[in-house]
């Protein structure tokens, strides 16, 4: 099932399906900056998809966008999920940086089509702290799965699977 609205991308529901998700800032401003923010935000988005049983795999937050990807259980709870998610990290966000009202400017999802097309949307997501100069080594980047990654496939397994799907350096989303 599909869903678009007026001001918002379209969103495709699949249920039991992987999804590849970004949601950045309204105009890209820095209010994920802070660690608590980024502590919260996190805790925000496993609460809300444990929720509706949906299983977080890999996320990444930065000063202004994240990414995640998830599997659904049904699809048509994400804009639920979403906007739960937004909501009440926006009143976090604005406790911590008293900003101007829109905090979030939309979310984008993608289904990938097959196990390439999904390690290709993980290596991105995992390189994304270096992508925009984060850090010059993942291992220095605490605000994503990096870590857990590493600890479940070991160094050689990832450094393969980066070098067996390059295409996410050329990968172009949403939030860039």
């Amino acid at each position: 099932m599909f869903k678009r609205g007026l001001h918002t991308p379209m969103h495709l529901f699949v249920d039991n399906a992987a999804y590849f998700i970004s949601s950045a800032i309204y105009k890209k401003r820095l209010l994920l900056k802070q660690e608590p923010v980024k502590l919260h935000l996190l805790a925000t988005i496993k609460a809300c998809l444990l929720e509706k049983n949906w299983q977080l795999n890999h996320w990444v937050i930065l000063d202004n966008h994240y990414h995640l990807l998830a599997i659904s259980d049904k699809g048509d709870d994400m804009s639920k999920i979403f906007r739960k998610i937004h909501n009440l990290s926006t009143e976090f966000i604005q406790k911590c940086e008293c900003c101007d009202l829109p905090v979030w400017w939309n979310y984008w999802d993608y289904c990938p089509r097959d196990e390439k097309d999904y390690l290709i949307r993980l290596n991105y997501l995992l390189n994304n702290p270096i992508k925009h100069g984060y850090v010059t080594n993942l291992m220095d980047y605490p605000y994503s799965s990096f870590h857990i990654a590493l600890e479940k496939y070991g160094r050689d397994a990832l450094a393969q699977q980066f070098k067996d799907y390059p295409e996410y350096k050329e990968l172009s989303v949403a939030e860039d």
